[in-house]
């Protein structure tokens, strides 16, 4: 029997501090860089799905939209190199050419480079932020999401 709403084990809805925990205990992070991660993922998301579909996802995971606007990968100066240089130029041009969906897919890859982890940890914690998605919001609201973002499981080595 499938429950409407995913709960933990204690029958609480899964929040956003859940994802968090199992994040950074799964895949050996401290919290601020989990909180770091997660949210640049999910700002990814914010800015690359489409409709109602990313609306829902983060309705089902309580603190999810407020983490993805905390680290927005489109706020002035969010990305690593957005001080100049040509990252930022080739950022710019690209972002430019192929609209604000890559640019923000772009911002978020460099952020998570930029953030000191290495391809195995971004991929545990990418892994483990999907697996905990599907649980809080269903396999496939989260599939729907990612599917809209196709490439972002491509640089999270997915």
């Amino acid at each position: 029997m499938l429950l409407a709403n995913p709960c933990d084990k204690k029958g609480n809805a899964m929040n956003v501090q859940d994802i968090l925990n199992t994040v950074s205990q799964k895949a050996g992070l401290d919290q601020p860089t989990t909180e770091k991660v997660v949210g640049t993922i999910f700002s990814v998301l914010e800015h690359e799905a489409e409709g109602t579909s990313i609306s829902s996802f983060f309705d089902k995971i309580p603190g999810a939209d407020a983490l993805a606007q905390k680290y927005d990968v489109m706020a002035a100066g969010a990305a690593p190199g957005s001080g100049g240089g040509l990252l930022s130029s080739l950022q710019g041009a690209l972002g430019g050419v192929l609209g604000e969906k890559a640019g923000a897919l772009i911002n978020g890859v460099a952020v998570l480079k930029e953030s000191g982890l290495d391809m195995a940890q971004i991929r545990q914690a990418g892994e483990t932020l999907i697996k905990q998605a599907e649980a809080a919001a269903g396999p496939d609201l989260t599939n729907q999401v990612l599917g809209q973002v196709p490439s972002l499981r491509g640089h999270l080595g997915l």
